[in-house]
């Protein structure tokens, strides 16, 4: 990761961590870039979220990107997954989206995509950063100035595009959506109305502020309580910039990223479709996932936390299916990030081809009881690789056995270590994650 640029963009608060200022060298210098490369003017699709500070945002990148020569095509409101499939497909040097995903209204982010719809490679990130910190000099255009084309055109390409990938229709079944008051609310209900649904939307009324405020997959329990009052079959939970997608099943009870990998992983399975006969996962994702996966010889791989490295493997492997429990799910035939409007209309086809139930679907994944705790300590790697710390983490993994798990990581973004410990009780989680805390806290390292 870079000074500003994390795995998923540059993100923080609007005109304190995050400026229109950077907006303006971040375009510039990429319409100046590009152009270079391909030896003519670039092409820059941008797509943003409902937050009021997007509109500043994609005004601040349009003046840099023309200002360098590049032409600026704008989707307007739009989802992350829409700008990289846009991105990929039209032909474009290079997308952005302004979003900071599920985070509050005052926070948002820059997320830089190549022209195949993937994350911006580390070098280029870095290029970006140099010249934001005046390491290096750009010239700017004078008598070919870049343009703004208004492209919502794109956008509703995308909408047929979703459309597209249902073999089924809808017709007869109630389903609920929680739009989070962010950039699903002017697709997702379009796709599952054309396709015949009955179709009931929550927290779809943006103001600019209220985005993912008590909304939305991070507080799935207004969707759950939809579901069961107006007795719908299924209700699809989105984040701010719908990459992620939590379920809610008929009877109100949630279903999540790793249900979902469980579900569309075995149907994959089941039709000889499941490349390498394998789902990839984070170190994240819970024990009884992949118990699961077990039972029906589903093989699996775990990465680091976050759907940048889940990508990575799968685009190194071949495998077809990715995830993570939050919601970010991977289908790599069609694309090549999360997409949670995809997301559920793949759980659809699941429920109607099989003719089941969601909670049918998703009751072999019987998750483990978990306790995490986070441990600030003065140093995260000589915390981590103490020899006294590895040998208590070995000792319970040990006596766990198959029957639950420990996993010890460092925060990406924090002075702290991860303790997080997966068993049959509570109890037992909570007594090995102590037991190796203590041990944390002997040897010096806790602050």
């Amino acid at each position: 990761m870079g000074k500003y640029f994390g795995t998923d963009g540059f993100r923080g608060e609007a005109n304190v961590d995050l400026t229109f200022e950077h907006a303006i060298k971040i375009g510039q210098f990429l319409g100046w870039y590009y152009g270079e490369r391909i030896g003519k003017k670039c092409k820059v699709v941008i797509g943003k979220d409902t937050r009021r500070s997007s509109y500043m945002f994609e005004y601040a990148l349009c003046t840099g990107l023309m200002a360098s020569g590049a032409d600026a095509y704008i989707m307007h409101v739009t989802t992350t997954p829409s700008v990289a499939y846009i991105t990929r497909v039209d032909d474009f040097d290079c997308g952005i989206m302004i979003s900071a995903s599920h985070n509050p209204y005052y926070d948002n982010g820059i997320k830089l995509l190549n022209s195949n719809g993937e994350k911006m490679d580390e070098e280029t990130i870095l290029k970006v950063e140099e010249y934001i910190d005046g390491k290096v000099e750009v010239p700017i255009a004078t008598r070919n100035v870049g343009r703004t084309v208004d492209y919502v055109a794109g956008r509703n390409r995308y909408i047929g595009f979703l459309i597209s990938m249902s073999k089924f229709s809808f017709k007869g079944v109630k389903v609920g959506l929680d739009v989070a008051n962010g950039a699903a609310w002017s697709i997702a209900k379009s796709v599952f109305d054309a396709l015949g649904a009955k179709t009931y939307v929550i927290n779809d009324e943006p103001d600019g502020y209220n985005i993912n405020t008590d909304c939305g997959s991070t507080h799935i329990e207004h969707l759950q309580k939809a579901v069961v009052e107006k007795a719908l079959d299924i209700g699809f939970a989105y984040d701010g910039d719908a990459d992620r997608c939590l379920c809610v099943d008929e009877k109100g009870n949630v279903v999540t990223g790793d249900h979902v990998l469980y579900i569309y992983g075995l149907y994959m399975k089941e039709r000889g479709k499941l490349v390498n006969n394998k789902v990839v996962t984070t170190v994240m994702s819970n024990f009884g996932l992949y118990k699961a996966f077990d039972k029906v010889g589903i093989e699996y791989e775990k990465t680091k936390v976050g759907d940048k490295y889940v990508y990575e493997n799968m685009k190194e492997t071949g495998n077809r299916i990715g995830g993570e429990q939050s919601g970010h799910t991977i289908f790599l035939k069609y694309e090549t990030t999360g997409d949670g409007i995809l997301t559920s209309l793949k759980l659809m086809e699941v429920m109607l081809a099989k003719e089941k139930r969601m909670s049918e679907l998703a009751a072999p994944v019987v998750f483990y009881p978990q306790v995490l705790k986070n441990v600030r300590v003065k140093s995260k790697p000589e915390a981590q690789n103490d020899p006294d710390v590895q040998a208590a983490v070995a000792k319970v993994a040990e006596e766990l056995g198959d029957t639950g798990r420990i996993l010890v990581r460092e925060s990406g973004t924090e002075p702290v270590i991860r303790v997080m410990v997966e068993a049959e009780s509570d109890e037992i989680c909570q007594k090995y994650v102590d037991d190796v805390i203590e041990v944390i806290k002997a040897k010096g390292h806790m602050v």
